[in-house]
């Protein structure tokens, strides 16, 4: 298992660090696991900013189980904030320019949970990628 705990800026700029985090702790894999985990860990972050309160930390683990493949878990955690989780995402209005995220986080997530609390939020999410079959021509 390789794990990578940071603290991200409370600000802007924590969804570009989140990502640039993840395309560190992710090097060297597929693209379509590394794209789906940089865009859920930026909606993750956005949402933590904006909701949330400091400090906001970033977590990936990423572990290739014995039968193969990839397994990558991804965590942001903030201070808090006073609303509760929704039991499930709710797709914003057709000219929305937010809201998306947690109805991004579940399109690509093959599992994911939100917990809020007035002294911490955490938002998770899991991305499996199973091993594949090589089929090699005789």
């Amino acid at each position: 298992m390789t794990t990578l705990i940071t603290d991200l800026p409370y600000g802007p700029k924590a969804a570009e660090v989140a990502r640039e985090a993840v395309a560190v702790a992710l090097h060297g894999t597929d693209a379509d696991i590394l794209d789906g985990a940089r865009l859920i860990t930026s909606e993750l972050a956005t949402n933590a900013f904006a909701s949330g309160s400091p400090p906001l930390v970033l977590c990936v683990d990423r572990t290739t189980p014995t039968t193969g493949g990839l397994e990558v878990e991804i965590t942001v955690t903030d201070g808090g904030c006073s609303h509760p989780a929704p039991s499930s995402p709710q797709a914003p209005g057709e000219g929305a320019e937010s809201g998306r995220g947690l109805v991004i986080v579940e399109a690509l997530a093959d599992a994911w949970s939100l917990t809020t609390g007035t002294h911490g939020t955490r938002a998770w999410c899991r991305l499996t990628r199973n091993a594949r079959l090589s089929t090699a021509s005789a």
